[in-house]
């Protein structure tokens, strides 16, 4: 399954433009930007960006490349594990 990763339009001021720009060069990664996420005082306050649904931040944006890649490794690895 391919990570969906999702930036909110009014938190780019914390340069997360940057790093959508980096991940949209990855065609195997599905990125999405809306005008807002809903998370207003994150928001505000540091980097973010939603992984398949679920909060990353961080203190810079270049942090939150490195936990993003993190969260989208740990999803594939708990996708390849054998259930049955």
């Amino acid at each position: 399954m391919r990570p969906i990763i999702e930036f909110c339009q009014s938190n780019m001021h914390t340069g997360t433009d940057q790093v959508m720009k980096k991940l949209e060069a990855d065609p195997d990664y599905d990125i999405i930007e809306y005008g807002c996420l809903g998370n207003c005082g994150q928001c505000y306050a540091m980097p973010y960006a939603l992984v398949n649904g679920e909060i990353v931040a961080s203190k810079d944006a270049d942090t939150l490349y490195t936990l993003i890649l993190e969260k989208v490794n740990e999803a594939d690895a708990w996708a390849d594990l054998d259930l049955d």
